[in-house]
């Protein structure tokens, strides 16, 4: 769980610190076309670290530390001496994965910014659904607790239509596509959790 911890703190730290620097801030963030048109390919990861005000930050880090430590413990169990690094892979993959759709569509826009770990964290998320599908998930203003698969699965049916049509300021191509990312990559390490998977759900 320590490098749960040791995300948690360090975004935790360079968020703050970057909301009331608005130079640091704005060289951290997302920006398709700076990336393109000035090589600031750093920002493909910077940008998971600085976060747009305290909720967002606090809900992300929240997240993370639920669903962090649960697949650090599974990782820990399943890849004795390479747990760490499948880990930071997952977290790092999943930010960089995730901003990428967005880096397509909008490399040319000079506007077009983002903020936040959101597409690393559900890349988390959906990685613990993978090895420990009989959890429950309790999502906010909801107050029964919800099967792992079944929120996932409406997750992804949300982000997608989200993605699709929605005018909002949210990153749902990010969540969707880090969500993607977990679960691949999750399988891809060990391709037995599938069976697993299903086995823990009663199909044999």
């Amino acid at each position: 769980m320590i490098i749960t911890y040791i995300i948690i703190f360090i975004t935790a730290g360079v968020s703050v610190f970057a909301l009331s620097n608005e130079e640091i801030f704005s060289k951290l963030k997302f920006n398709a076309y700076d990336v393109k048109h000035s090589n600031h390919w750093y920002r493909f990861f910077t940008y998971g670290f600085v976060h747009a005000g305290y909720v967002h930050l606090f809900i992300n880090m929240l997240v993370l530390y639920s669903f962090g430590t649960i697949v650090e413990t599974f990782f820990h169990n399943l890849f004795p001496g390479k747990a760490s690094f499948y880990y930071l892979l997952l977290y790092g993959g999943g930010l960089l994965l995730s901003i990428i759709p967005a880096y397509g569509k909008h490399k040319n826009d000079v506007f077009y910014n983002a903020v936040g770990a959101s597409g690393a964290i559900a890349a988390v998320l959906f990685s613990s659904i993978i090895l420990y599908p009989t959890g429950k998930i309790f999502f906010f203003f909801i107050p029964i607790p919800i099967p792992a698969p079944v929120f996932g699965v409406f997750y992804l049916a949300y982000e997608y239509y989200m993605a699709k049509h929605s005018r909002d300021n949210i990153g749902h191509d990010a969540h969707l596509w880090g969500a993607i990312f977990g679960v691949i990559f999750t399988i891809a390490l060990k391709p037995g959790l599938i069976l697993m998977f299903f086995r823990q759900l009663g199909f044999n």
